[in-house]
């Protein structure tokens, strides 16, 4: 798994981030000065809680730093000594460091103004996928670039599952353009995130004062579950094993009609060659090959999610997976399968159920399923409800890790106890308990 990488890279030297590098050595004149902003933006990295009176100038006005304090300090002492002793020199040279603050002071109140941060729209991913977020900063004016200052995003704490915020730095932004700054990170839960808040940092050119701005960039990152890749699923399979005699009609029609040629197309790589159809190919002087009819038995799948209180937080996740892998599954099979909670009710399309699956949250009260007409497979935690499940329907029971309870029904249906997702991907692929 590769680390978070980020266009612009980190404060190691500020000067390597310049579009054309250059050595600086102690006889340059603003070594010291850029020695001096590096080292303060190492000492003073911008907190969420702090100083109250700090944090109230640095957001607002600026802020003296750890250097500027120091140096406010000293010029005080040369000042106070000058009063005392009337010597000239020590007014000169108070006099010299208090214009130095003022200016650096200026200029770091100067160096974030008119800058404007937006947000490209954010792709869906997978728990544990790389997640790609991309910031753009313009700089609109036509005369002034835009130096070394941070960028903070205010992530979730629950998308990344440590730091709160992401930090970044920017070395240089021309006039009249656009810096393109992105950065990955690892969901470690599903879920549909929002977040709006990007502060800019800046201590230019000095590092003597800080100022912060902050920048409402709305942005909504939708985080599916994880989808296992199951090769069969027995429960599934066996759906509609067990109908009753309504449907025997249809299986004579399937079985009248399957294997009559529906249509006829070119030849693809990988077709059988029993398929071919010989007398178009010969007509059209290429390979033409047969599509016959293939017709379901019209069975109707729904995969049933118990949101009930009932669940354990790490259960629950797993019922999640569960069922994305069931709905996938299903849907490569071509079966007419749709999802059902309580929340939403009945949805359908590979998107819409992932979207559902991914704000599906467990509920205070208790969900009880309602009458469906076609074949449920029912996941849930609580035994009690499975009483209530059709003859054609199926259930998972996801027992809990405490106290394993081993459900009573005479359905076909599995038991998981897995406390991984290889685990639940073997115990879905095994054949269904009775």
């Amino acid at each position: 798994m590769r680390e978070k990488i980020i266009n612009s890279r980190i404060w190691n030297n500020p000067y390597h981030l310049h579009p054309t590098p250059y050595t600086l050595t102690p006889k340059d004149p603003f070594f010291l000065f850029q020695i001096n902003v590096r080292n303060s933006l190492e000492k003073t990295t911008p907190k969420t809680t702090g100083n109250s009176l700090q944090e109230w100038l640095e957001t607002r006005y600026c802020a003296p730093s750890f250097a500027g304090s120091v140096l406010g300090g000293i010029a005080l002492c040369f000042f106070g000594a000058a009063i005392n002793t009337m010597s000239g020199w020590l007014y000169v040279l108070s006099g010299m460091i208090i214009s130095l603050l003022l200016v650096a002071a200026w200029l770091c109140l100067r160096s974030l103004r008119e800058l404007k941060v937006t947000r490209s729209p954010i792709e869906p991913v997978t728990v544990e996928q790389e997640l790609e977020l991309e910031l753009l900063i313009d700089n609109p004016t036509t005369s002034q670039s835009k130096q070394f200052f941070q960028v903070e995003d205010l992530l979730p704490i629950a998308l990344t599952g440590s730091s709160a915020s992401e930090r970044m730095s920017v070395a240089e932004i021309l006039p009249s353009s656009q810096y393109r700054l992105s950065y990955f990170t690892i969901p470690q839960r599903r879920g549909i995130y929002h977040w709006e808040e990007v502060f800019l940092r800046s201590g230019y050119p000095l590092g003597l004062f800080w100022c912060r701005r902050s920048y409402l960039v709305p942005a909504r990152a939708i985080i599916y579950p994880a989808i296992l890749p199951l090769n069969h699923c027995p429960l599934i399979d066996s759906v509609g094993d067990d109908d009753s005699a309504l449907l025997e009609s249809d299986r004579r029609y399937q079985a009248a009609q399957e294997g009559i040629t529906k249509a006829i197309r070119d030849y693809r790589f990988g077709d059988p060659t029993r398929l071919i159809h010989w007398r178009s190919s010969a007509r059209f002087s290429e390979f033409k090959v047969r599509e016959l009819e293939i017709i379901t038995s019209g069975e109707n799948i729904i995969i049933a999610l118990d949101t009930s209180d009932t669940w354990q937080e790490a259960k629950f996740e797993q019922a999640v997976t569960t069922a994305a892998s069931l709905y996938a599954y299903a849907s490569r099979r071509q079966l007419n399968v749709e999802l059902w909670t309580n929340g939403t009710g009945l949805v359908k399309g590979f998107t819409g159920v992932l979207e559902a699956l991914a704000a599906v949250e467990a509920e205070d009260t208790q969900v009880n399923l309602p009458s469906l007409s076609t074949s449920v497979v029912w996941l849930t935690q609580n035994p009690g409800s499975l009483h209530s499940l059709s003859t054609s329907s199926r259930w998972i029971f996801f027992t809990p890790d405490e106290h394993p309870v081993t459900p009573m029904s005479q359905l076909p249906g599995i038991v998981i106890t897995a406390a991984s997702n290889l685990e639940l991907q073997q115990q879905l692929q095994q054949f269904q308990q009775r």
